[in-house]
């Protein structure tokens, strides 16, 4: 009887061992090549570009300890600050980014190639013509900003922080043109080759850090360099190899800008503008405030808390980033079955999201500690905000990246206004008057947000039955 108990088991283990052996990996297959073309083409572009996150994230954790310790946290949040300063001149393409984006994917899907050469290269002509008077206005300026008192620093920093505000802004203004290439391959529905681009140039960085901390101490300059050079070198590679290769047919030239196309780029663009202005407004003046407010000190531990529960935004991004496109190409062949099964797809998986980012909360000092050490300390009531922030800021992209793809965008525009007004005073009544420190600074954020969580779901719902009208279907 036990002989045969034995025998049974060993069969029944081969058994197994051979069916998911063969088995596993074919329904892995499965899932990756069944369904509508356009939703294989978002798996297949959501598991790569887990992938190459998940080396940025890697790579972006172990960059923070290393500055930090290569800096003081002081100087780590004036590198901080000065970065999101910086960025903010990134609007400057009043949107001719995104327009590109719509527009460009529109032509890919109707194979016009002529008329993508053409968006591609008036878009470039266009940006560069900004950039650079914007780059004469900013050295013309510069010398006469006090930056030290900007940045709430010592007066005698003043000529330091002039002079790598100006190299990280020269560097910004290269990458302000370059990264068109990858506007163009998310148009293309390649989001995950353009995530790419993150990853290599934070090798690049990590790498250099390290051999900083070799041969030198604590220099900011140094850091600044660092961090503003390694993003523009893997673009311009980029830049070569895919115009050289496969949009060898449809790369910029100088011929076939037109002007003319201005206004159809601009058209979306501008509407698209002034939600990137809202959007600088809610997002990127939050280390300017607490700089303000309590010094440049505490925006280290207000990032630190950032970067963490950046994670499931970082990985929801990652889910919704091909859909963009590809809701313009649906909607352009009409296909509303399939909008609509997505979306509600992407409804549910933010549930799993939500308890997510509950678990991150219970296990967030401990990671802390193992992250940076006791070096700085990041308050509970900032992870909870920053939780909560996590969580609005998901919901509302599930909507937000239907209606961008769609171009129906003027009341996103409206209530992003309003939010952008609110934002700021808002932040500094939690911060200052309510004496919430920087967690108060993102529940102002938090705040902000809420508007665009009631009326993006109902006015997508409405496109996605057809009976949008009025300022719902603009």
């Amino acid at each position: 009887m036990e002989l045969g108990k034995t025998i049974v088991a060993i069969r029944m283990n081969k058994y197994l061992k051979t069916n998911l052996k063969n088995r596993i990996p074919s329904k892995v297959l499965t899932f990756f090549t069944t369904g509508h073309q356009r939703s294989v083409k978002a798996k297949k572009n959501i598991f790569a570009s887990f992938g190459l996150k998940g080396i940025s994230m890697l790579i972006s954790f172990l960059l923070v300890p290393l500055t930090l310790n290569y800096l003081d946290p002081t100087r780590y949040g004036l590198w901080l600050t000065i970065s999101s300063v910086i960025g903010w001149f990134g609007f400057f393409d009043i949107g001719l980014g995104n327009g590109l984006r719509n527009k460009l994917s529109e032509a890919l899907t109707l194979k016009d190639y002529k008329l993508s050469k053409t968006y591609i290269s008036t878009t470039y002509a266009i940006l560069s013509l900004i950039i650079v008077g914007v780059f004469i206005v900013f050295i013309i300026v510069n010398p006469f900003l006090n930056w030290a008192k900007l940045l709430n620093t010592p007066p005698e920093m003043a000529n330091e922080l002039s002079r790598i505000v100006l190299i990280v802004f020269a560097f910004f203004t290269l990458r302000f043109i370059l990264k068109l290439i990858g506007i163009v391959l998310t148009a293309d529905q390649m989001p995950a080759v353009n995530n790419s681009f993150t990853p290599l140039g934070d090798i690049i960085a990590l790498i250099a850090i390290f051999f900083a901390t070799k041969y030198s101490q604590g220099n900011l300059l140094y850091v600044s360099v660092i961090y503003s050079a390694a993003p523009v070198i893997v673009l311009i590679i980029a830049s070569f190899y895919f115009y050289n290769g496969k949009y060898r047919s449809i790369r910029p030239s100088i011929k076939s800008v037109d002007f003319h196309y201005f206004k159809s780029l601009a058209g979306l663009g501008v509407k698209f503008f002034i939600l990137q202005i809202s959007c600088l407004v809610i997002f990127a003046t939050d280390n300017m405030i607490i700089t303000q407010l309590l010094g440049p000190a505490e925006v280290t531990p207000y990032n630190i808390a950032f970067k963490y529960f950046g994670i499931p935004i970082m990985v929801f991004t990652i889910i919704l980033t091909p859909f963009w496109s590809a809701y313009t190409e649906a909607i352009t062949k009409n296909d509303i079955s399939w909008i609509k099964s997505t979306v509600r797809k992407l409804v549910k998986i933010w549930f799993i999201m939500v308890i997510g980012v509950g678990l991150m909360l219970i296990v967030a000092k401990p990671f802390y500690r193992v992250w940076v050490g006791d070096k700085v300390h990041i308050p509970f009531m900032l992870s909870a905000f920053m939780g909560l922030y996590a969580i609005i800021s998901t919901w509302n992209n599930i909507f937000a990246y239907f209606i961008n793809g769609v171009g129906k965008i003027k009341l996103q525009m409206y209530y992003g206004i309003i939010a952008m007004i609110i934002n700021i005073p808002i932040s500094i009544f939690f911060a200052k008057t309510l004496n919430m420190g920087s967690a108060g600074v993102i529940l102002g954020t938090c705040a902000s947000l809420i508007i665009g969580s009631f009326f993006a779901p109902i006015q997508s719902w409405k496109i996605i039955k057809g009976n949008a009208k009025g300022i719902w279907n603009k």
